[in-house]
């Protein structure tokens, strides 16, 4: 039950930046019971094991939109823009903490990016489904029209997404 609530927390701290999902240097501190200070300087003193795709800094205009989706100050909170962790930095953030927690969280973490990758993959698959069968059965009966319209309306995303970051225009076809 423990394993299940932490993982819905991380969950929540799974952010969209850049077409990438990201985990914030603050979050993961908090999920390894670190100082953030203390997670960036490990991180430093290992800079060759972060590439750019591992690991990267959010942009002064990506930290702003970040403080004011979580309503930060400009005083009394941080200096500097945080790092933002693919699922391949926080990998590799196993590699250099090595505290029990940290193997521990490290564990969960990669089990929670792998299920939403699922659940994206599942969505995905189940929408297209969906529209083979619309194609099936659409000139067979009118009613399944109306089934159809049900189930596009429930797999339509919201058009707001809560936790996505930066500027991210619109693709055709979404």
């Amino acid at each position: 039950m423990k394993d299940l609530m932490l993982k819905e927390v991380i969950a929540n701290k799974i952010f969209m930046i850049r077409h990438k999902r990201i985990m914030l240097d603050q979050d993961l501190a908090d999920l390894y019971g670190v100082p953030t200070k203390s997670l960036n300087l490990a991180v430093k003193r290992n800079i060759e094991r972060f590439p750019d795709d591992f690991m990267f800094r959010l942009n002064q205009k990506e930290y702003q939109s970040l403080r004011l989706q979580f309503e930060t100050s400009k005083r009394g909170g941080r200096r500097y823009p945080p790092y933002a962790f693919t699922q391949d930095g926080v990998a590799m953030l196993s590699s250099i903490l090595k505290s029990k927690r940290a193997v521990q969280v490290n564990i969960l973490i990669m089990r929670t990016f792998t299920k939403v990758q699922e659940l994206i993959l599942f969505h995905k698959n189940l929408r297209q489904g969906i529209k083979a069968l619309e194609r099936k059965y659409k000139q067979h009966d009118k009613h399944f029209a109306t089934v159809f319209k049900v189930l596009k309306k429930l797999l339509t995303p919201p058009e707001k997404t809560k936790r996505q970051i930066g500027f991210h225009p619109q693709k055709k076809g979404d």
